[in-house]
């Protein structure tokens, strides 16, 4: 009886076993790796991809997900998103909802980014007084709710009357900034450390002005090398990498030689600036999209009325820099700085990456293995290969001929859950 009793149990684990088994095929896959593979079958296993193979290798009992003529890719990653602020006046948005109602716009904005998908995201800072989207992270990674891999920064910080500051009222008015206000190495060590406690695993500093903030130039350079070196060392010691803003190619320079990891923006970059980026390895995220947001969908908004402007005089010298940067060796991810926009228009970035030059193999790319090597998850994600995750999308069309077929995702699976299936 008891053999009889064993033989049961281990029938019905292999039943079990080849029941989370699930076999996805599509008319071609584009892997990450740089191959495009016909009729691929992925084989996925709990929340993991166990093989990529053909239609004779689909195991007995696989769930079969048949996608027809559609194409495979990897997940998207999206290295710049904010989804905790909007495209209202971002600067005083963070006042006008609690840190609760923030963790629920964020959560639904990040649920729609998955639907679209991308399937990690990196949040470059965020507009709230607490920590929403730590808190959003953690309540997706219980499995509380459905969601993208989130990594990143709960807050951006900046210098007094800088980019993350309130710089149009009176002194009087004691109203929390957006960003964290840190002067000085001891105030930013105290600041990193803050940041590390709470949740954040990167730091983002505003080293130079921004495009949107009232009240300050991004041709400025607002930290102090002594005030970067402070930052990066802080954030080492606990492993925990940086990404600067940085729109000034002297603000670029100093970020690189004190080590972050990666530029945001990079608007000014000079030849100098490419080299040394080139020479230290650093990526650079240029976030094409927020400008053709703003030119396209929000010129009349008066509380942005600044960052267009100077977007549309600097556009051609921005392009032709970028255009620089990628033909002389820069390194380069992927990242939108979305602002709350629908969800479908962050993939807007990798039309202006073939502009750039690249093919459109080389700007997927930058959207999932490059970037995840930028985040140290290259192991896990950014690929569809075995033992990664199975963080898998598809598109009716070939997105190496129409790149903008990204921007009509029709199926989502992450972690090996679908979450979309529009076929």
């Amino acid at each position: 009886m008891r053999k009889i009793s064993a033989l049961i149990l281990l029938f019905l684990f292999q039943q079990i076993s080849f029941a989370q088994k699930t076999a996805l095929l599509a008319k071609a896959l584009i892997d990450g790796t740089g191959k495009v593979i016909a009729n691929p079958v992925v084989i996925i296993d709990s929340n993991k991809i166990i093989a990529v193979t053909n239609k004779e290798n689909i195991p007995k009992g696989a769930i079969i997900i048949n996608l027809g003529d559609y194409t495979l890719l990897p997940g998207l990653i999206d290295m710049h998103v904010h989804p905790n602020l909007t495209t209202d006046d971002y600067q005083v948005d963070h006042l006008r909802g609690s840190s609760a109602s923030k963790a629920l716009m964020g959560l639904k904005n990040v649920q729609d980014l998955l639907a679209a998908g991308w399937t990690t995201l990196r949040v470059a800072g965020d507009g709230d007084v607490g920590y929403a989207n730590i808190e959003i992270r953690k309540a997706i990674n219980k499995g509380m709710f459905v969601g993208p891999h989130i990594y990143g920064a709960a807050h951006y910080i900046s210098v007094t009357g800088g980019g993350g500051d309130i710089n149009f009222l009176s002194y009087e008015q004691k109203i929390i900034a957006d960003g964290l206000i840190a002067d000085g190495p001891d105030e930013i060590r105290k600041a990193v450390r803050n940041e590390i406690k709470y949740g954040s695993d990167w730091i983002k500093l505003l080293v130079t002005g921004a495009f949107m903030t009232a009240g300050d130039n991004p041709n400025n350079v607002h930290f102090s090398a002594e005030e970067l070196k402070a930052a990066v060392e802080e954030a080492a010691r606990r492993d925990v990498p940086v990404m600067a803003h940085a729109h000034a190619a002297e603000g670029i320079k100093m970020a690189v030689k004190a080590g972050v990891r990666t530029i945001e923006h990079g608007s000014f970059i000079d030849e100098e600036a490419m080299d040394l980026m080139i020479q230290k390895g650093t990526w650079l995220i240029p976030t094409f999209s927020i400008h053709l947001y703003f030119d396209e969908k929000l010129d009349g908004n008066a509380s942005l009325q600044k960052a267009i402007e100077i977007g549309r005089k600097t556009k051609e010298s921005m392009y032709t820099n970028m255009r620089q940067a990628f033909k002389k060796g820069v390194k380069f991810g992927l990242g939108t700085d979305d602002v709350g926009w629908p969800p479908n228009y962050s993939a807007r970035e990798f039309g202006e990456y073939v502009k750039l030059g690249m093919t459109p193999m080389q700007a997927i790319q930058c959207a999932t293995k490059v970037n995840a090597e930028i985040l140290k998850k290259e192991n896990e994600i950014g690929t569809i290969e075995v033992g990664k995750l199975a963080d898998i999308i598809a598109v009716k069309g070939d997105p190496l001929k129409d790149i903008s077929e990204l921007q009509r995702v029709k199926f989502v699976m992450i972690g090996g859950k679908v979450v979309k299936n529009e076929k």
